[in-house]
């Protein structure tokens, strides 16, 4: 077992409710047009806004030039290390060949990319828990838009539960991922902002 299955592992360990447990849960009682995740064992449940998908179908379209659609998800569970990190990031990016768990989950190891646009009430997720959690699971690559700003944030290089290198580019400019593992440049031309 590795140090991420066992970091996961010991959330199901606990005597508290299992991620499993709380999205089955949810999944009775979510209204129609919400996304949920579970981050740090705290359960944040949000509309989707029209910036925040105009943004989304964007990236998604734009790494559909390079990828296999089944290769490129947006809002599909994915467990990430720390206490109960159950994440149904934006858009994700799998590897070549990846596989789903004995759960019917993708696994954070083979999380290639990760994009999330920023909702005012969770920013604070994306650019804290989730970040770190991101990096602990070395996703090579995990890009921020953030309609308030007018920017985007990449991170890139994880190392020790951190990125080491991070840039941010304002909308409308490109932003170049042709030295990481994604090998594409973003354009961000049409990034509405809020």
């Amino acid at each position: 077992m590795t140090v991420l299955e066992d970091r996961i592992e010991m959330a199901d360990d606990s005597g508290e409710l299992t991620l499993d447990e709380l999205f089955e849960s949810l999944e009775r009682t979510t209204p129609e047009g919400y996304k949920v995740e579970i981050v740090e064992g705290a359960i944040f449940m949000s509309p989707q806004r029209d910036t925040h998908w105009e943004i989304i179908a964007d990236i998604y379209e734009q790494l559909r030039t390079k990828y296999a659609r089944k290769r490129v998800k947006s809002d599909v569970r994915v467990d990430y290390p720390g206490h109960l990190n159950g994440f149904a990031s934006d858009v994700t990016l799998v590897a070549e060949g990846a596989e789903k768990d004995d759960k019917g989950l993708w696994r954070c190891k083979d999380v290639e990319f990760v994009a999330e646009v920023i909702s005012r009430g969770t920013a604070h997720n994306d650019y804290g828990p989730k970040k770190t959690a991101y990096a602990l699971a070395e996703v090579p690559v995990y890009l921020i838009a953030d309609p308030y700003q007018g920017k985007c944030h990449l991170y890139t290089q994880p190392k020790d539960g951190e990125y080491v290198s991070e840039l941010s580019i304002a909308f409308g400019a490109d932003v170049d991922m042709t030295t990481t593992p994604l090998g594409l440049t973003l354009k961000t031309d049409d990034f509405p902002r809020d």
